[in-house]
């Protein structure tokens, strides 16, 4: 299943690719301008037209929904702007057949020479707090290239809109106890039309992530034995109904994560002697310190990437992002990795 949007150079060869690999390809015109839809119908995709462009994230809903009303039991996401490689499909139909209830997303984190460093940073940023809220190490958390079993999207509530919402499925589905595997695909980046907006879409998926981490970790330090806290119509779906309260919520968690922080590792320390909480992160061994000081330096971050692009603007050229995020942001996994990787 396809998301499309003004891809009408790059949409022909992907489902002519795909097919080689599946018995059909549904691809959904995201609203576009030109002429993606044509081409797609005669590449030979069931293609599905959406009046105005309304994000990846509706597209995603409507591909869902028309892969389960066909009676598939799994389906395999590709972007249509040629960054994946339909000759790798078989590697993820490979991995289903071995793990036929995981979720399989592909990984480029192994290619990070050819990631546009920028881009590798938010990756390598946003692994390490996705992976919290999912309860596994999930190597490439934005990678679009990915196999979903129905029945795992069919138990989750999806509320969030265009590139989010591949994040939020990741956390629920992890956070409801299922498993998440990876397969290694090439990154490809080259002169395609990306529609992801680095700073706006960036800032959605981080405002998610904190939101849903908040209550997540409100739940996990009040109670014991408890690792998975998702299940549909919890409060943060409840939440997620309502676009405005939504949108405060957010805005509200986004401000209160630093001390929201320092509270948890109070409860995570203090709370011990009493309840086995926060019990994911107990059984990676790292404690909450590195989480809280983690989360902290993310402002410092902010400020040391603005000042790094000032002073190059001026020739001058220093890397210290790359070292502080390596250095702010470990492999927390390392001593407790709950999955055999594929």
């Amino acid at each position: 299943m396809i998301p499309a949007y003004n891809a009408s150079s790059t949409i022909g060869s992907v489902i002519t690719g795909a097919l080689k690999h599946v018995h059909e390809v549904f691809v959904v015109d995201d609203g576009s301008s030109d002429s993606t839809a044509t081409i797609a119908s005669e590449a030979g995709a069931e293609v599905i037209v959406i009046n105005r462009n309304r994000g990846k994230g509706n597209a995603l809903k409507v591909l869902f929904q028309k892969a389960m009303e066909a009676g598939y039991d799994a389906v395999v996401s590709m972007d249509a702007d040629g960054q994946h490689d339909p000759e790798e499909i078989s590697l993820f139909i490979s991995a289903h057949a071995l793990y036929p209830d995981d979720i399989i997303v592909g990984s480029r984190m192994h290619e990070k020479e050819k990631i546009p460093m920028a881009r590798y940073n938010s990756m390598h940023v946003a692994r390490f707090y996705i992976s919290l809220a999912a309860n596994q190490f999930i190597e490439d958390t934005q990678c679009g290239f990915r196999l979903y079993p129905l029945s795992l999207i069919k138990k989750i509530r999806l509320t969030t809109e265009r590139y989010v919402t591949e994040t939020e499925i990741l956390m629920k589905a992890g956070d409801s106890g299922s498993i998440i595997r990876f397969v290694h695909v090439k990154a490809i980046y080259g002169d395609n039309n990306s529609h992801f907006r680095p700073i706006m879409d960036v800032a959605a998926i981080t405002a998610y992530v904190i939101s849903y981490l908040q209550i997540k970790w409100f739940i996990e330090g009040a109670t014991s034995n408890r690792s998975c806290t998702y299940s549909p119509d919890n409060i943060r779906d409840i939440i997620g109904r309502f676009k405005i309260i939504d949108l405060l919520f957010q805005i509200v968690t986004a401000f209160t994560a630093l001390p929201a922080t320092v509270l948890f590792l109070v409860e995570y320390t203090l709370l011990s002697p009493v309840i086995n909480n926060f019990v994911i992160i107990r059984r990676c061994d790292c404690g909450f310190f590195k989480i809280t000081l983690a989360t902290h330096m993310l402002p410092i971050l902010l400020i040391v990437t603005i000042l790094e692009k000032i002073l190059k603007s001026f020739d001058f050229k220093f890397n210290f992002v790359d070292n502080l995020i390596q250095w702010s942001f470990p492999h927390l996994w390392i001593k407790a990795l709950p999955l055999e990787l594929t």
